[in-house]
């Protein structure tokens, strides 16, 4: 696949629903395509189809939402070589520009002014043998580690990673989500509060607001 074009999911524009930057007004430019199968996966629509579309036709569909904020998510939005300089002409067009990627994705080309959301797979995902723990070295104060959390067991895994690998050296914020309907909100704070981990619940603000099986918003 050339970097002159992407395979596009949809684009549109909302507010950010997760990261530190919940509830900024955002576009979304979803990709198509993911090499991983997470067992809570809420993203299965964008596992195939999609439209071809050429770089610089979704760079101006994306800035035409004059929106502060944009995200590159997908699917896994790093597989399409075309992301790479989609990312970095976004910021040259003043944008914030995200990227939100597994950790299985290699993010060391990823421009530097990106803030990279990347989130690292607990066991409950069925994917936590994927994860590339090299792209650690990639990430600075300005980027973003998210656990995604299906039970105790996955808790338990994250306070572990945080700590043996001390992920608050690197300064980057570390978000903890709970899987939809299957953790508590209130268990997993009550987890945070008992272990005085350096860490910041991160709930789903798109489906506190639309419902857990809305689409693009």
């Amino acid at each position: 696949m050339k970097e002159d074009s992407l395979v596009v999911h949809e684009i549109y524009a909302s507010i950010q629903g997760e990261s530190t930057f919940a509830g900024v007004p955002c576009t979304f430019v979803r990709l198509t395509g993911c090499n991983l199968r997470c067992a809570w996966c809420d993203t299965t629509q964008a596992f195939k189809g999609g439209v071809r579309m050429r770089r610089d036709e979704v760079r101006e569909k994306a800035l035409a939402h004059g929106t502060p904020l944009v995200e590159l998510t997908g699917g896994e939005p790093l597989l399409q070589p075309g992301a790479i300089p989609l990312l970095a002409e976004l910021c040259d067009a003043g944008r914030t520009v995200l990227v939100e990627t597994s950790g299985e994705a290699d993010v060391s080309r990823v421009d530097r002014r990106v803030h990279k959301i990347m989130d690292l797979k607990a066991p409950g995902s069925g994917e936590s043998h994927r994860n590339r723990w090299s792209n650690l070295a990639h990430l600075g104060p300005r980027d973003e580690v998210k656990f995604v959390l299906a039970g105790r067991a996955d808790y338990e895994w994250m306070r572990g990673v945080v700590r043996d690998r001390e992920l608050a050296a690197i300064g980057c914020a570390l978000l903890v989500s709970p899987v939809w309907g299957a953790v508590d909100p209130k268990d997993l704070v009550t987890w945070m509060l008992e272990d005085a981990l350096p860490v910041r619940l991160n709930m789903q603000l798109h489906k506190i607001i639309w419902g857990r099986d809305a689409q693009g918003v």
